[in-house]
């Protein structure tokens, strides 16, 4: 490995993952640290994902950190651009500019067994760390369908989540495929600018109004002069969505109440039967994410949008071709497509002591003790790691325990002094996870009836924790020796090697 930077902690992605765990550094008194960043901004996928009408569907005061309180949130369910400069104000209110290096995009981490340390090669550069924080997140890599005859379009194609700007909608015929989170924002947002908007619905979702609203400049001076009632507001939205957690992980059939909300939401925008009947799911709510819109039925609605009510199946020249044989001659393809999520590019780059990569490892699924280590992976942490995500509220809540999990296991470390190393036991990682999918049978998300990308290949879901947000905080407050092997190295001079040995913990 050519020159390198050695440092205590590497984090690697600068989104609420990355900067959350600068700041938790800086409050436990570790400045030696650097935050490796492949783009040239913090943000993470609200830097990445600028498409219009991008927002969050979780309340602002809720969609924050416990620690960086904003009383200034323009509306009550923020856009893109507000959450983006919200995060670049954590990143100057804390100090946090010294630690970035930005078009550093890891491509090769790979475990020295003799140092007990991470060594990472860059493409702006490589470094050494003794604890390496992966916070690259789930949202970060688009997925694009292998359709048969897309190199031959002739017209425009992106990714919702790397939205050409340059590129001017007005008076075009578009096709948006996918009927995600993101897609019913894009679709009420260029439906107006479009000549004719085509969209290719594999699955139709349940959505519910989005009770969003300005706050205004009044309310905004109260939560400044009287902190106490921003902390309020945010306690007041997080208790109401712990309350919603049986009924998504041990009633669903408690949520047949919600679908009658749902279909009400849409009977009031759509009123042709024949539209309402592709548009209405055959799964009960909750095993896909419930979204959130007041105005993707009424633009679906329109008169300039057609649809189609089955998956792209091929590209013949301009001409899309469905699964259920309709075609659309369109100028430009926006892929609202999702993620890659159960398959996440990142752990093709982590390379353990034995050669494996991390993807190897999760061949059969993904695991991790506490949604945070990887067996056979020393001194790695994953910040919204497996089954650490969320079906109805902030993953700022899960972000922040995973944070506690760090601090403690970064002072466990300490207190054990020396060259040391923690590595998730086997058996502690496949115990966790069985409690985990265990638990996840009863769930909406396995029982619903939908395939979600909730989903691995193999029908395992590996993404959603199946319980409340306090559980979890309380499951993530403290690292548990017991659960790791302690790898440690005899000192050595430069050059002449070292010793190591796992010693029971």
């Amino acid at each position: 490995m050519a020159e390198h930077e050695h440092v205590r902690v590497a984090v690697i992605g600068s989104g609420f993952g990355g900067l959350g765990a600068a700041v938790r550094l800086r409050r436990e008194g570790i400045t030696d640290f650097v935050v490796l960043e492949r783009a040239g901004g913090v943000g993470g996928t609200w830097r990445d994902n600028s498409y219009p009408g991008c927002a969050c569907d979780v309340p602002s005061h809720l969609y924050s950190f416990s620690f960086a309180p904003n009383p200034d949130w323009p509306r009550s369910f923020s856009g893109q651009e507000h959450i983006r400069a919200y995060l670049e104000r954590v990143t100057d209110t804390f100090g946090l500019r010294p630690h970035l290096r930005f078009n550093a995009e890891v491509k090769r981490m790979t475990w020295d067994a003799e140092r007990l340390r991470w060594d990472i090669e860059t493409t702006g550069g490589n470094w050494s760390a003794d604890v390496v924080v992966s916070a690259t997140g789930p949202l970060s890599e688009p997925k694009l369908p292998d359709v048969p005859g897309l190199d031959t379009f002739p017209g425009k194609v992106f990714h919702s989540a790397r939205w050409d700007h340059d590129y001017d909608l007005r008076g075009k015929r578009v096709a948006v495929i996918g009927t995600g989170a993101s897609a019913i924002q894009i679709v009420p947002s260029v439906q107006k600018q479009v000549e004719k908007l085509t969209l290719f619905q594999r699955t139709p979702a349940w959505v519910l109004p989005r009770m969003d609203r300005p706050i205004g400049a009044a309310e905004r001076a109260v939560h400044r002069a009287l902190p106490f009632t921003t902390k309020l507001r945010r306690g007041l939205l997080w208790g109401i969505r712990e309350l919603q957690v049986q009924a998504f992980t041990k009633h669903p059939g408690e949520l047949g109440f919600v679908e009658q909300l749902a279909k009400r939401n849409m009977a009031r925008a759509v009123k042709d039967p024949a539209l309402r009947a592709k548009l209405t799911p055959d799964y009960r709510i909750g095993c896909k994410r419930i979204l959130l819109s007041s105005t993707y039925y009424p633009a679906l609605a329109q008169p300039n949008v057609d649809v189609v009510a089955s998956g792209l199946t091929e590209v013949r020249g301009s001409t899309l071709v469905a699964a259920d044989g309709s075609e659309a001659e369109v100028d430009a393809i926006v892929f609202s497509t999702g993620f890659h999520v159960t398959d996440m590019p990142i752990a093709e780059r982590v390379v353990g002591p034995e050669g494996k990569t991390l993807a190897d490892v999760w061949s059969g699924g993904m695991q991790a003790l506490r949604g945070a280590s990887a067996a056979g992976f020393p001194n790695w942490m994953t910040i919204i790691g497996p089954n650490t995500g969320l079906g109805n509220s902030s993953m700022i809540l899960m972000i922040e325990s995973q944070l506690n999990y760090l601090a403690d296991y970064l002072r466990q470390l300490d207190v054990l002094g020396g060259r040391v190393a923690l590595d998730a036991r086997p058996s502690a990682v496949r115990a966790w996870n069985h409690r985990v999918q265990e638990r996840m049978k009863r769930t909406v998300w396995n029982t619903g009836g939908c395939t979600s990308w909730y989903l691995d290949a193999s029908g395992r879901n590996t993404t959603i924790w199946p319980g409340t947000t306090a559980e979890f905080r309380r499951a993530t407050r403290r690292v548990d020796l017991a659960e790791y092997a302690v790898l440690r190295a005899a000192d050595a001079q430069p050059g002449a090697g070292a010793e190591n040995a796992e010693v029971a913990a």
